[in-house]
């Protein structure tokens, strides 16, 4: 099963940050920026978070909720979030069912080997639980601006 950009998703769960479980269906009534990232506390995922963290009032105030997804662990996602100030919550999905969903993880280079790992990749879903747009392959500089424009455009239509 894949995410297709107009249709709805299914529900998921998730282990949350904060002691919670965060679902899908949960967040009815708020349009979600999920976005995937490779690893907790690296240069690259941690200026993607604060990028988010910086405009995060500005998501607010478009009725959105911002989730960063991982497969790090809850202990490691508490520390991330609570070193670099986070005001929104990030999922632990360790066993890699929301990964396999979005279809991100994939085979990398990493220091001349082949791993398996999460291609940074951002989902925007609309408060009915549908798939608006994705971004893939995802470069941090002004991603968090490019996000947030198209929330916009979604609320006016």
């Amino acid at each position: 099963m894949s995410v297709d950009v107009g249709k709805k998703l299914p529900n998921f769960t998730l282990e949350a940050t904060g002691e919670q479980e965060i679902s899908l269906s949960d967040l009815k009534g708020k349009n979600v920026v999920l976005y995937f990232y490779p690893k907790d506390s690296t240069p690259g995922c941690t200026r993607e978070g604060q990028d988010f963290r910086d405009s995060y009032n500005k998501f607010k105030r478009q009725n959105t909720i911002i989730l960063g997804v991982s497969r790090d662990s809850i202990k490691s996602h508490e520390n991330f979030k609570a070193k670099q100030c986070f005001q929104f919550d990030l999922l632990s999905d360790k066993d890699e069912t929301l990964c396999q969903l979005f279809d991100v993880i994939k085979m990398k280079n990493m220091y001349g080997k082949q791993v398996r790992g999460i291609e940074r990749s951002t989902f925007l879903i609309d408060s009915n639980g549908k798939l608006n747009k994705e971004w893939r392959k995802v470069k941090v500089d002004g991603h968090a601006d490019e996000v947030l424009a198209a929330v916009k455009a979604l609320n006016k239509s």
